[in-house]
């Protein structure tokens, strides 16, 4: 209908060209949300110039589907332009700075260049923090990328008390029985297993598992992931029989 009514190049077009992409990418259609987004993204150049926040949005849409294709070569400089653009725009300290930072903090670590990653995640976390306060969920996903990248340079002694940190703000801001918070317990009690804290670890991968459980059923691929940890970890204590039955 934007089509008919305002052409084929107005910036509404673009908006519902994105939001057609997104869905088509949540459904796994990465082929034919690519070029909706290229072409989202030239509307807006055409409309608002190179430098415009439309354009850094579109950026980033487009960045993280070449990043989940494996094209990381080009999705880096796409991500570099749109965090320049949002700098520019808003200025250094907005959260939507934090959040472009994270995006490009994700994709060097995908590309094993941690040393590159970690003052990006740790620039976005301190964003936060003084953007939300440092009990905001926002903070809480900063620190768990912090704290991932910390246990993948095996400094698990500094990883484990963010992990600590995002799950009291996830347990705070939504309960003690939300999704969040047993991904949350998931992942400390994976440091925990690494760190041979067994008996530490056990009961948390338990709640998790019980949450996951209630909430998105047995048969959930986030509910198998946690059940298959916690059967490892029982083997790992010799309860052979209790991980046969997970």
């Amino acid at each position: 209908m934007d089509e008919h009514s305002y052409g084929p190049d107005h910036p509404s077009v673009a908006i519902r060209l994105n939001n057609l992409a997104q869905l088509l990418k949540a459904t796994n259609r990465l082929g034919e949300a690519e070029p909706l987004y290229r072409r989202a993204l030239a509307i807006d150049e055409r409309s608002y110039g190179r430098d415009h926040p439309s354009v850094a949005r579109d950026l980033n849409n487009l960045a993280r589907l070449l990043q989940d294709t494996n094209r990381l070569d080009g999705a880096e400089p796409l991500m570099r332009r749109a965090v320049q653009i949002f700098e520019i725009a808003y200025g250094l300290e907005h959260p939507q700075v934090a959040a472009s930072l994270n995006n490009l903090a994700g994709l060097l670590q995908d590309t094993n260049r941690l040393d590159e990653a970690e003052p990006l995640i740790r620039r976005a976390l301190a964003i936060g923090e003084r953007a939300y306060g440092p009990d905001h969920p926002k903070v809480a996903i900063r620190l768990t990328s912090l704290a991932y990248l910390l246990r993948a340079t095996n400094r698990m002694g500094e990883a484990e008390p963010l992990m600590r940190q995002a799950l009291a703000i996830w347990e705070k801001a939504y309960g003690p029985d939300h999704p969040l918070v047993a991904t949350s317990l998931n992942n400390l009690a994976e440091l925990l297993q690494a760190t041979n804290r067994l008996d530490q670890a056990e009961p948390l991968y338990r709640r998790a598992l019980a949450i996951f459980e209630k909430s998105l059923g047995r048969d959930h691929p986030s509910t198998a992931a946690v059940r298959k940890n916690f059967a490892v970890l029982l083997r790992e204590l010799g309860r052979d029989e209790e991980a046969d039955r997970l």
